[in-house]
């Protein structure tokens, strides 16, 4: 019994030396960043000079110059905000544009797809109004792949009927890129 307990104590002894470090670090991470930044304000802080000044007039002289040093400052700053402003309206600007070319593009491309989906429904519908004997010889003089794309859209009885008018090995080979289209496609 005595023996669990001197080992308990190691570790809490562990535990709590652990959560010492712990705490000595965060507090020494965060002094090296407060002495970081009261280094950076005192250099961004303008060098202020030191002068004597022996009359009001001298003193009211070197007031009227700070003032002046702070004014062209002022002056410079707000140009630059200005410039800023008016990059940030031309960015704003050049992206709705862009973002308007963007749709005009999206909206053409959906014409041209919707065309073309068009044209393949009309050329497949042509294709299963022909009788199985004179479609099979056309797509006998396609290329596989572009035939078997044709009877993948056809119903499946119209199909079979140009696929048993071709020959065995066309037959074959449009067969074969039907079946394997979606073969790498994800089942999940």
């Amino acid at each position: 019994m005595s023996r669990r307990r001197r080992s308990g104590r190691g570790t809490l002894f562990i535990v709590a030396m652990l959560f010492a470090m712990s705490g000595a670090l965060r507090l020494g991470s965060g002094v090296g960043a407060a002495l970081a930044s009261s280094e950076d304000a005192k250099a961004e802080e303008p060098v202020v000079e030191r002068t004597t000044c022996e009359s009001p007039a001298a003193l009211s002289e070197a007031l009227s110059q700070r003032e002046d040093r702070l004014t062209v400052r002022e002056a410079a700053l707000e140009d630059r905000l200005a410039a800023l402003a008016l990059a940030d309206a031309a960015i704003t600007k050049r992206m709705a544009e862009m973002q308007a070319m963007e749709d005009e593009l999206r909206s053409t491309l959906a014409l041209a797809d919707k065309a073309a989906e068009n044209d393949i429904a009309g050329l497949t519908a042509v294709y299963q109004a022909m009788k199985p004997k004179d479609a099979a010889a056309l797509f006998e003089t396609m290329s596989p792949e572009f035939a078997a794309g044709f009877l993948g859209r056809l119903p499946p009885d119209s199909a079979a009927a140009i696929l048993s008018a071709m020959s065995p090995e066309a037959a074959y080979g449009i067969s074969v890129i039907v079946a394997g289209r979606n073969v790498g496609a994800p089942t999940e």
